[in-house]
């Protein structure tokens, strides 16, 4: 059984940030202690980590890894790859693939690619339709972590738009429900009258105006109240408005929450004052809207309204992103950079690196029962990674280890970087060299 012995980190775990050792045995954290009060076993490989901050892995609970079907925009294996380059330890992919994820058998089939080509742990959604309840009852609440459904389109166009069969979702899923919300017909309408004027082409600068706040909210908005009627456990993935956290509650622990709610990390970053600049790269669905909105994410997630910090990866080629704005998809790669961003608002002071860890690290395993993950405890999975806060880089074509070659943040220098990555106990990424002959496991949940 190989042994770790990491020493001197600053651990940053549970809100608290202390020098420490930790021993990671086969698999498992062993140890954890202050400096020099944990015994080192003999033969024990030690790792000087003086200077460097020492995290639980990174859970993303929403990705598109796009296999199968969409291989040519990134795949299991590249795209965990730079996930693993960036702190991430495990993930969750979303069911818009080809063929899509709405059946047991095509679940099944998904998993049995995640174990032949994830360097990380993985897990995937089974996808809601208007008639799938039946395949969705099937699943297995310790093995699958949770139903996407599509309140609104999105790339894959999985929408459900059927009110009977999204009250018979919400009356009868076993599982929690992760919703994008948009409404469709706020969003077809004011294609229309952009459209109207512009013709195909639209400036991507609109895109927050078609897919408005008026959608965003009027969308989350029924689908909590679905959730409140039936008690569904409701997460809503990818907020993206200031008006959105009014349906939010942070006066009781995640634990104890039915209804929660995430952000992801383009959201907390960019404004509409980006779309000049970078126009089609940070077209996303849900549309990354104004500065007052940005702000208002930002603060929810400092005080608990917003319980995930997630990426929504979502590659696609720079062929299709060169598309006009009707026939450009919506969507960006993160994975390799989400970590870096938002350590950099905490070297800004908007965020504590204590909450980073909280959102990205703690609340995924929290809020979908993960067994023995996400926090750096005896006894746990050694899912971890090694952060330098002190070592600037920037975002380059060179570095960038996306399929689809490109990112929104190139050109951005971040000041702290991601060094190793620790997955099941096993190094899978130290200093830019690849354990590529390791596999992630698929994740367990305690329900």
């Amino acid at each position: 059984m190989s042994c770790i012995f990491i020493s001197g980190a600053t651990i940053v775990n549970e809100g608290k940030s202390f020098r420490g050792d930790v021993v990671i045995s086969g698999e498992i954290i062993s140890a954890i202690g202050p400096p020099g009060q944990v015994k080192k076993p003999e033969g024990c490989e030690t790792i000087d980590a003086s200077g460097l901050l020492l995290f639980p892995g990174v859970i993303d609970d929403q990705v598109h890894f796009r296999e199968p079907g969409l291989t040519h925009k990134g795949d299991i294996f590249t795209e965990s790859r730079a996930a693993a380059a960036g702190g991430i330890t495990s993930f969750m992919d979303m069911p818009n693939t080809l063929p899509q994820t709405t059946t047991i058998n095509s679940l099944n089939a998904k998993y049995s690619l995640g174990a032949e080509n994830s360097l990380i742990n993985y897990s995937f959604l089974i996808g809601a339709t208007n008639d799938n309840l039946g395949e969705i009852m099937k699943a297995d609440p310790k093995e699958v972590p949770g139903i996407k459904v599509f309140m609104g389109s999105s790339t894959g166009n999985m929408l459900i738009d059927n009110e009977n069969s999204l009250r018979d979702l919400f009356r009868n899923a076993m599982l929690p429900i992760s919703a994008h919300c948009e409404d469709e017909t706020t969003v077809r309408r004011n294609s229309e009258i952009f459209r109207q004027k512009y013709g195909e082409e639209v400036p991507f600068s609109m895109h927050p105006m078609i897919r408005s706040r008026e959608a965003c909210f009027k969308s989350s908005s029924y689908a909590v109240r679905l959730a409140m009627e039936h008690n569904t456990r409701l997460h809503l993935f990818h907020l993206s408005t200031a008006d959105e956290m009014k349906l939010l509650d942070n006066s009781v622990p995640l634990a104890q929450k039915r209804i929660t709610g995430e952000a992801c990390v383009h959201h907390l970053w960019f404004d509409d004052t980006y779309y000049d600049s970078l126009g089609s790269r940070i077209k996303w669905n849900p549309a990354i809207k104004t500065r007052f909105d940005r702000d208002a994410l930002l603060k929810a997630v400092n005080n608990d309204l917003l319980d995930v910090i997630a990426t929504d990866h979502a590659p696609h080629t720079l062929e299709e992103k060169s598309l006009s704005y009707f026939s450009c998809p919506s969507g960006g790669p993160l994975v390799q950079h989400s970590l870096a961003a938002m350590l950099e608002l905490w070297h800004r002071r908007i965020i504590p690196v204590e909450k980073i860890v909280e959102k990205m690290c703690h609340n995924p395993a929290v809020l979908f029962n993960i067994r023995g993950r996400g926090f750096i405890r005896e006894g746990y999975k050694a899912d971890l990674c090694l952060v330098n806060p002190e070592e600037p880089w920037t975002v380059s074509k060179e570095n960038i280890l996306y399929k689809c070659g490109w990112s929104p943040f190139e050109g951005t220098t971040f000041q702290s970087k991601v060094v190793m990555t620790f997955v099941n106990g096993r190094p899978i990424y130290n200093k830019g060299v690849f354990n590529e002959d390791y596999r992630g496991q698929r994740l367990v949940f305690e329900r």
